[in-house]
């Protein structure tokens, strides 16, 4: 019999401990009221309702401060226990940095110096060095912004906290950045996107970038591949039409080698400095070449008697035309062809200039 009466109490106890709390996921531990807390400081924080308690809760993780005893002799003490137990989940869940840097959350309401208190734990994934690098930004464009520069300064990944988030694809970003920089990004690294919350206006974006090369590597390609999109600014830098441009830039390209057709993770660096790359890595290179100079042109993507296929699109005065610089070297120097000329190859019209002739 007393030992069923002892059952009956501890579960009473834990019951109204908050135990529900731990169970759900938030990972809190609560102590009766009446637990003595002897850990108070003179340094205290206070809290006299729940917005004011929410505001030191978020407070503690925005400076990575792991333990604190909050002050509550002003709090209803009806509702001390309710309002942490729903702070705690608001930290969890959906304050951005406590969704992101938060690992536990332990608490035990009860007296630290004869005052009603709240002693406070916080264990962190993410600790204050980490916390003091989220770059924050007002909308998705600084996002972007502040992506491309850790592809340009081949950082493993950075973490951005977006006032305004909207979703965008990540991974199709880091592809379309590298297409329009080959000078700077010399491997497209694979990407492991984290968002913290799930939802919400405000949010952290935590990317993590992983390359075959060392980050040391990567940049020694930088320094050696940069010299030759300089050299081609300065091979155009004389008068002559945009049409003789565009041919200059083939052929300060394509004989600088006898090259071998081959797809590299690195294409740029393997184009440039070893003559080996596939016709994505002619048209990018050749791409940023042209805009380099001040010339109009893009990256199509498509296909070529079936097979993925990459070539350009130019604008001479005025007027739109492909450029397939592998089939120009084939045939022996540089071609502009309109739509009609593109025989054998598909894209996506909708999506590029029409190239009819006027």
């Amino acid at each position: 019999m007393r030992r069923s009466i002892l059952c009956l109490i501890l579960a009473l106890c834990l019951m109204l401990s908050g135990c529900g709390n731990w169970m759900d996921g938030n990972y809190v531990s609560i102590s009766p009221h009446q637990a003595q807390l002897t850990d108070v400081q003179s340094g205290t924080v206070s809290a006299s309702d729940y917005m004011e308690l929410l505001d030191v809760l978020t407070s503690l993780v925005d400076s990575g401060t792991e333990t604190a005893v909050i002050n509550v002799a002003d709090y209803d003490q009806a509702t001390v226990e309710i309002g942490m137990a729903t702070a705690v989940r608001y930290l969890r869940n959906i304050y951005p940095l406590g969704a992101y840097a938060i690992e536990r959350v332990d608490y035990e309401i009860g007296t630290g110096g004869g005052k009603p208190a709240i002693s406070v734990n916080i264990s962190y994934l993410h600790g204050r060095s980490e916390i003091r690098k989220i770059q924050k930004v007002a909308d998705m464009d600084g996002a972007r912004s502040k992506i491309g520069e850790a592809l340009e300064d081949c950082e493993p990944g950075v973490v951005i906290q977006v006032a305004n988030y909207k979703a965008f694809d990540v991974a199709q970003f880091v592809e379309d950045y590298a297409e329009q920089y080959p000078d700077i990004v010399m491997e497209v690294p694979q990407v492991a996107v984290g968002n913290y919350p799930d939802v919400g206006v405000t949010r952290i974006l935590e990317l993590s970038f992983t390359y075959q090369s060392s980050r040391d590597v990567l940049r020694q390609m930088q320094d050696q591949v940069g010299p030759y999109f300089e050299a081609a600014s300065l091979y155009v830098s004389g008068g002559g039409s945009d049409g003789q441009k565009y041919a200059q830039l083939y052929a300060f390209l394509m004989e600088r080698y006898d090259y071998k057709i081959e797809t590299s993770l690195t294409p740029a660096y393997s184009l440039l400095c070893y003559g080996v790359g596939d016709s994505e890595a002619f048209a990018c290179v050749y791409a940023r070449m042209c805009r380099q100079a001040g010339l109009e042109c893009e990256v199509i993507t498509g296909t070529r008697a079936g097979e993925p296929w990459f070539w350009n699109m130019v604008c001479d005065n005025g007027t739109y035309y492909h450029v397939d610089l592998l089939r120009s070297n084939d045939e022996g120097g540089y071609w502009e062809r309109t739509d009609a000329g593109m025989e054998g190859y598909v894209w996506d019209y909708s999506a590029y200039a029409s190239s009819q002739m006027p």
